[in-house]
């Protein structure tokens, strides 16, 4: 089984890295730089060139990342190809939107997402959004699996059969024209663009009677879509300064909002509206396209201009409205491109709907979860003079199967993030980047078992779905209705009593019980044991990554002192000890005392942000493994919630 691990030899230092074996392929041909002067005669304008690799993800942003570097640790050759000059998507600096997802922290989302957003806190403490991108970068440029194209658009595939074959794209940055082949391809665009291989999928609003969706009102299917949204961020100022709107944006008065704004009768459910009367937690989502006039994909250019005279409009009817809703706030920023929130959703071998959203999503191929309530958006956005969103709350983690995240007819082809087979009702829950993640993640260790195995993702479904699951949960991704299976060797040891919930499979607190251990600083009392010698070669932790910090998301207002600190008892340095097993008579007595032997360390961290931490090293033979923790975040003490020994 191909793994991603941290190789240790002896006493070595690891730096925030991972290791995996060099991708090979297709690398570019790089002109030298002393050659003959270039002209029309000796040179091409346009350049083409031939990639492959064995999994192509195509979208960067939190799906396309979670999938592409899921694949990469376990060992699959990657491919990610993303439009524009960053990654992140909707959360990248050009759209500001805010991560979320589950709503209760014990159901918070984990995985490679909770490893961004703490890498996030340790490099970017200041929150400011052209680092949020690098810190995407980073987590991708660092697998040495994964070859990245940025600023490259899909713009065709090639087929062999039935299958895909290769993608076609251009990059606009270096006048490229790339032609990628590969044995398995991820569409996580949120647009769908690899159904120009003919994958079944649909776009739109189904009938009320599709799926017997009772929070659907049209009774005719129908092309609505919820709309495209830009976003304005605000600086605090001590002085109020009047604000002009370009001449060319829209200009409100208090009688464009002058309408009742009354809430459902029924328990459970909600209506939101424009939030026009304070600045501070306010990220404008509302600032929205109607998609009765806008096609959210064939019209984004005429949609970004539209958002673009709302926006400006509503930030000068804030900022210079007499009630003084917007006079401690100047305008920093305002939205490069639109945020897609729905577009295309491909056609599975199973499609969720509401009802399984509402009766928990109890699956047997269960593979993530989501938490966000079911949020459908007013196809009139913006213009809509009434709510702009009707909420119908759901039990958290409820669950998402494998059978949503793969094509019916075209074998090769997967999908994870907003363009996974959902009906449009359970699409408003799933779309929220925070599932999209832990759904990524999912696709690419799927991906990385189809390469493994010589299968399709059918085949994963139909023979290796068990192992699917199990390698989510070891990756640190909780799935609903069961918990993680411990390691063998992590079973059969001894330890001390209090240690006991390091080793029940639950990483999180959970319903009222800790699951987790503390230590202090240089103690030695979280040691395995065993009576006869074992061989070991990894070691396993989840650390205290304070989930109670909600998303860790970005903030809303442009501040500049704040610092976001980091989870306080996560270990920030630790060591790693093995007991060397007794070579004679002599030792062998003093062995049996569990205070003697001799202890090794096989392997230190130092500045860990990582809740999931897998150390490989060396096969050695022993009878004792422990960790010590010499640093933490802040606390007096670190707070783990697993310990494994493989």
């Amino acid at each position: 089984m191909k793994k991603l691990f941290i190789s240790i030899v002896s006493v070595i230092t690891l730096i925030a890295t991972t290791a995996t074996a060099q991708i090979t392929g297709v690398e570019l041909a790089r002109k030298s730089q002393s050659g003959d002067l270039l002209t029309q005669n000796n040179e091409k304008v346009l350049r083409n060139v031939e990639m492959e690799s064995e999994i192509v993800v195509c979208g960067g942003g939190l799906a396309g990342i979670c999938a592409a570097v899921s694949a990469a640790r376990h060992g699959s050759k990657v491919i990610l190809i993303q439009d524009r000059p960053m990654l992140g998507g909707n959360a990248s600096s050009e759209m500001r939107m805010g991560i979320v997802g589950v709503r209760e922290s014990k159901y918070q989302e984990t995985g490679i997402l909770e490893e961004m957003q703490c890498r996030n806190f340790m490099y970017n403490p200041l929150q400011r959004y052209p680092l949020w991108d690098d810190i995407f970068y980073s987590t991708v440029v660092e697998e040495p699996n994964i070859r990245l194209l940025l600023n490259t658009s899909v713009r065709d595939v090639v087929m062999n059969g039935k299958e895909i074959a290769a993608v076609k794209c251009w990059n606009s940055n270096n006048y490229t024209n790339y032609t990628i082949s590969g044995k398995l391809f991820i569409d996580c665009t949120g647009d769908g663009v690899l159904r120009l291989s003919g994958a079944e999928y649909r776009r739109g609003t189904e009938a009320k009677s599709t799926y017997n969706e009772s929070y659907l009102s049209n009774e005719k299917a129908n092309n609505l879509t919820m709309g495209n949204s830009i976003l304005i961020q605000m600086r605090k100022t001590d002085k109020h300064h009047p604000y002009k709107a370009p001449d060319w944006a829209y200009h409100y008065t208090d009688a464009d909002f002058n309408y009742d704004t009354p809430q459902p009768t029924t328990p459970g459910h909600q209506f939101l509206y424009k939030i026009i009367h304070r600045v501070h937690d306010n990220n404008f989502w509302w600032v929205e396209c109607s998609s009765v006039k806008f096609d959210t994909v064939f019209d984004a250019n005429e949609a970004q201009f539209e958002l673009k005279k709302i926006a400006y409009g509503i930030w000068e009817y804030i900022k210079n409205h007499p009630d003084g809703r917007g006079h401690n706030y100047e305008l920093v920023w305002i939205g490069a491109i639109p945020a897609k929130r729905e577009s295309t959703r491909y056609v599975a071998p199973h499609t969720l709907t509401q009802e399984d959203i509402l009766s928990g999503g109890h699956f047997e191929d269960v593979v993530a979860y989501g938490g966000w309530d079911l949020d459908d958006h007013d196809p009139n956005g913006f213009e809509n003079r009434g709510p702009a969103s009707y909420i119908y709350k759901v039990k958290q983690g409820y669950g998402i199967p494998f059978d949503c995240l793969y094509s019916v007819n075209v074998p090769n082809l997967m999908f994870a993030g907003r363009d996974i087979s959902t009906s449009h009702m359970a699409f408003s829950a799933t779309r929220v980047m925070a599932t999209c993640a832990l759904i990524g993640q999912a696709a690419g260790t799927a991906a990385d078992l189809v390469i493994e195995k010589n299968t399709t993702p059918a085949g994963v479904r139909k023979d290796h779905i068990k192992e699917l699951q199990a390698r989510l949960e070891d990756d640190d991704c909780m799935l609903p209705y069961r918990w993680r299976q411990i390691y063998p060797l992590t079973a059969a040891a001894k330890t001390l009593a209090e240690n006991e919930p390091m080793r029940n499979g639950i990483d999180r607190e959970w319903d009222g019980n800790d699951n987790g251990v503390y230590t202090a600083v240089g103690a030695t009392n979280l040691t395995y044991t065993w009576d006869k010698p074992i061989t070991a070669s990894e070691v396993r932790f989840i650390f205290d990554s304070d989930l109670k910090i909600r998303g860790k998301r970005m903030r809303k207002l442009e501040e500049t002192t704040e610092r976001a600190p980091m989870p306080s008892e996560m270990a920030r340095e630790f060591h790693i000890q093995v007991r060397v097993p007794a070579t004679n008579k002599k030792q062998a007595k003093a062995h049996a005392n569990p205070s003697a032997g001799e202890w090794k360390t096989v392997a230190t961290v130092k500045d860990n942000f990582r809740r999931l931490v897998k150390l490989q090293f060396d096969a050695v033979e022993t009878d004792g493994v422990r960790i010590v923790v010499d640093k933490t975040w802040g606390a007096e003490k670190a707070h783990i919630f697993a310990f494994d020994v493989k």
